[in-house]
């Protein structure tokens, strides 16, 4: 063999070992890719991180979700971002073959404290240059929150005010992810409900408890202790339009003071769409002389006068009116 031959040969030979390590490194790119970049999990990662960044018009493009007939506040923006900032300690795992062109993707997370999981599944789709899986998650419908509040038009959810047509509305939202409603004004509050998603198949619902604040029960007791004391200053045994009265034979023969001893407790509860007084009750006290009209006699006396009555309750804005209703 001449040397020129013996020279052919081992360009050859170098050519077709970097022919054979350019093939090699070709297919271990396309490993490489389709384990990392074009894999299932990197889908559900994709997802995850479109939530956390509030964009709803790329997490439900990545879901491959439908939107059901329900309000769409909690899809977008920075009710989205909060709801899924609840969701720490988030572990993508290992996608699990399910059948032909089929795996499942499992999401563990904590959302305030408690451990939950979430199986997201996908379907490869095709390839995209010949060599590279495209996965894509089975189409699904994104679940829905339902929130009630009583006797209010409006709450507040992810720190987005709500309407709340009759007091109730429904959300639709994306998973996972955590909500928290609450309402608060200054004469009615209710407490904050908190509620995780984490399943695209779940339904939830939000009951927010409204209550009188203590601003406004402070207010009622107010106006109703003054409605008493006015009644108190009157110098007659029966009051007009009070619901305490005194009734004798005798003759007046001293002054007559009406002093309010025990003060009605105020509770304010909901009823039949709106908000009303519970009863109220209390004591007042008669002191004044009398004479016996055979005897002739005087005598001081002191007498407790147990007293009760309703009222009515209207709030307008700031304005807080209570009508006393005493019936005879």
């Amino acid at each position: 063999m001449s040397v020129q031959t013996s020279s052919v040969i081992k360009v050859l030979a170098a050519w077709l070992l970097g022919l054979l390590l350019v093939i090699a490194g070709a297919i271990t790119a396309v490993v490489v890719a389709n384990s990392f970049i074009f894999s299932p999990e990197e889908q559900v990662h994709d997802y995850l991180e479109a939530l956390s960044n509030g964009d709803g018009e790329r997490a439900l493009g990545l879901l491959n979700a439908s939107v059901p007939a329900a309000n769409a506040a909690m899809l977008d923006g920075a009710p989205l971002q909060q709801s899924a900032a609840a969701v720490e300690d988030v572990v993508v795992g290992d996608a699990v073959p399910v059948g032909d062109n089929r795996a499942d993707v499992t999401v563990t997370y904590t959302v305030r404290g408690t451990e939950h999981a979430t199986t997201f599944p996908l379907e490869r789709t095709g390839a995209e240059w010949l060599f590279f899986d495209t996965w894509e998650l089975v189409p699904t419908m994104l679940p829905t929150v339902d929130l009630t509040v009583i006797n209010q038009g409006e709450a507040t959810l992810n720190d987005t005010r709500v309407a709340m047509p009759e007091g109730r509305n429904q959300f639709a939202v994306f998973y996972p992810g955590s909500f928290e409603a609450h309402y608060t004004s200054d004469y009615f509050a209710a407490p904050a409900q908190t509620v995780a998603v984490t399943e695209r198949s779940e339904g939830h619902q939000m009951a927010l408890s409204t209550a009188a604040t203590d601003v406004l029960v402070e207010e009622v007791t107010a106006q109703v202790r003054r409605f008493l004391d006015e009644c108190a200053a009157q110098t007659v045994f029966q009051p007009a339009n009070c619901p305490f009265n005194f009734q004798t034979e005798s003759r007046v023969a001293g002054d007559i003071r009406w002093a309010i001893t025990e003060y009605p407790t105020v509770a304010i509860e909901p009823f039949d769409g709106s908000w009303e007084i519970e009863p109220l009750s209390g004591t007042a006290e008669l002191t004044t002389s009398l004479q016996d009209l055979f005897t002739g006699t005087i005598e001081a006396v002191t007498v407790p006068r147990e007293f009760g009555f309703t009222a009515r309750l209207s709030v307008d804005g700031d304005d807080v009116t209570v009508t006393p209703v005493v019936q005879y």
